[in-house]
């Protein structure tokens, strides 16, 4: 089925990351260094800043949100507003750390854009780090997995046995076992996605993945073996990432810019938040 989008709110630089979480849509704009909070009609209710640019948003289980710093290669903690040092990454990320997931038990899944794209550099195979949860303190880290292809959008199964990410510079979608401790295993293809470069991904009920495909400028649901079933076209911009939300979970958002390097996004301040009804309600961690 081919659907049809419209813009729920725009003026950003670079939104990405979005999560749905208590009846609203949070989102990281990469480039105005901020995490922002929106209703589903899209009213604004909240803007705070995180150094070193946000990416990644998930919350523990006390309701502490977590925040990935990309430039600082850690993770953040919000609590009451205040910003804390949760997790340094850059032992097992060696350029800007990126998307993230957080699972119910509040164990945290980052991936890493694992080269230094602004200075020329190639791509190398990467990194997940697993951050595990700490009650009051800071997360241990170690390694989740490895020999990725700049690990991208990241989801956790409902029944919290399978992490899938988004491979971008690998054209495809891999699958993990996730073991009692917290640990990856069993990597597989969930699918091949030819000429497209993944980047944010969610689930929905019946297993499928919604991908964002920027540079076909296309929101694109894929099975497990890699049928596309449906399919969302962005007019004018690039969608660059996607959450299933709304009261039950049937609406597409999806973050959107017409450029993906700050000295034009910011100059342009074309990113957006365009929204769907789909017929599948999301699962696993919104």
């Amino acid at each position: 089925m081919q659907y049809s989008a419209s813009t729920l709110i725009g003026g950003f630089a670079f939104p990405e990351g979005p999560r749905w979480h208590a009846d609203n849509l949070w989102f990281s704009d990469h480039h105005d260094g901020l995490v922002r909070r929106i209703d589903g009609n899209g009213q604004l209710l909240e803007e705070f800043a995180v150094p070193g640019n946000p990416s990644g948003l998930g919350w523990l289980p006390n309701g502490d949100l977590l925040v990935v710093s990309m430039a600082e290669r850690c993770l953040y903690r919000r609590r009451d507003g205040a910003l804390t040092h949760y997790a340094d990454l850059s032992a097992l990320h060696s350029f800007h750390s990126n998307d993230m997931v957080v699972d119910s038990v509040g164990r945290a899944y980052v991936g890493d854009v694992g080269f230094n794209y602004l200075a020329g550099e190639l791509p190398r195979a990467t990194n997940i780090a697993l951050v595990h949860a700490g009650d009051n303190g800071e997360g241990r880290v170690e390694l989740a997995a490895g020999e990725l292809e700049c690990p991208n959008g990241t989801i956790v199964s409902a029944d919290g046995k399978t992490l899938i990410v988004a491979e971008s510079f690998g054209h495809r979608l891999s699958a993990y076992t996730i073991d009692a401790q917290g640990g990856l295993s069993g990597r597989r293809t969930f699918a091949e996605l030819g000429e497209r470069v993944p980047d944010g991904i969610c689930l929905d009920a019946e297993g499928a993945v919604w991908v964002t495909s920027p540079y076909t400028q296309s929101v694109i649901r894929v099975h497990d073996g890699g049928a596309i079933s449906d399919s969302v076209h962005i007019e004018g911009a690039n969608p660059f990432a996607c959450v299933l939300g709304g009261s039950d979970r049937q609406t597409l958002y999806i973050c959107c810019a017409p450029h993906h390097h700050a000295s034009e996004t910011l100059r342009l301040r074309g990113g957006r938040i365009d929204s769907v009804r789909v017929a599948v309600a999301g699962a696993g961690i919104p």
